[in-house]
């Protein structure tokens, strides 16, 4: 059974910020962001968990093992370090959809995110030491089939983009709608999703589907563990089985 533990990441009264006293140069917020996200991708990494940047004023993380101490101190190291701070809520549940929508539940109950009053926000729950196990997280690690062939060294980049992109955004919206899981783009032609407990089928579901809608051949390697590190190894390993035996669907054996 999956125990999985997400943690909200929001920019503290961004947009107004972005604006005052007048409007910033996009290249200075386009820097802004993404030194941010490479910021914090390291300070939860360093404790094995995962950063996903979706609009990067708003990030989402799988923090299995960090306690609300350690969260206090991302966001003393980002206050001391950029123009912006965040707030963080954190929650838990057996589907990481649930827990997000709870997390998104808290922070809104603590003010708008273009509130300069709110600020710095912390709060939420974390699973507790003596409830962690081996199982609590499931990462499944997914790529297009070929991507290299049918794409990148056929067609211009910019058609290369939009046909990942499709492939991306069908299986984001499918693993949530049906299988209540977070999936996010990680560059190239690679989509981690962390997921409840599903089947091997339940896997082959979500390809086919894409497959049927957008036209995108995807394999996925699926791997369990203690904390998002551990869990997406297990499924980079298993995805690498898919790519040497030409299989769609490998889940890890511990």
């Amino acid at each position: 059974m999956t125990n999985t533990q997400i943690t909200l990441i929001q920019i503290d009264n961004y947009g107004p910020w972005t604006v005052t006293p007048e409007p910033r140069r996009e290249v200075d917020l386009q820097t802004l962001q993404s030194r941010l996200y490479a910021d914090l991708a390291q300070l939860i990494g360093t404790r094995e968990g995962y950063v996903f940047f979706t609009r990067f004023d708003n990030m989402i993380a799988v923090t299995n093992g960090l306690d609300m101490d350690a969260h206090g101190l991302f966001q003393e190291s980002i206050a001391n370090r950029y123009p912006v701070t965040v707030s963080l809520s954190v929650a838990t549940d057996e589907s990481p959809a649930t827990a997000l929508g709870t997390a998104s539940e808290r922070l809104q109950r603590a003010g708008s995110a273009q509130d300069a009053a709110r600020q710095e926000i912390l709060r939420g729950q974390v699973i507790g030491e003596s409830a962690r196990t081996a199982e609590d997280l499931r990462m499944a690690h997914f790529d297009v089939n070929d991507a290299t062939g049918q794409y990148t060294d056929q067609l211009s980049e910019f058609d290369t983009f939009v046909e990942i992109q499709r492939g991306y955004t069908e299986l984001m919206r499918y693993m949530y709608d049906t299988h209540d899981s977070l999936s996010f783009f990680v560059g190239g032609d690679n989509v981690i999703a962390t997921c409840p407990t599903l089947n091997e089928a339940d896997y082959w579901d979500a390809i086919e589907h894409v497959r049927n809608a957008v036209d995108v051949e995807l394999k996925v390697g699926v791997g369990r563990g203690r904390t998002a590190q551990r869990a997406g190894m297990a499924a980079k390993h298993a995805l690498e089985v898919c790519r040497d035996g030409g299989s769609e669907v490998e889940l890890a054996v511990d």
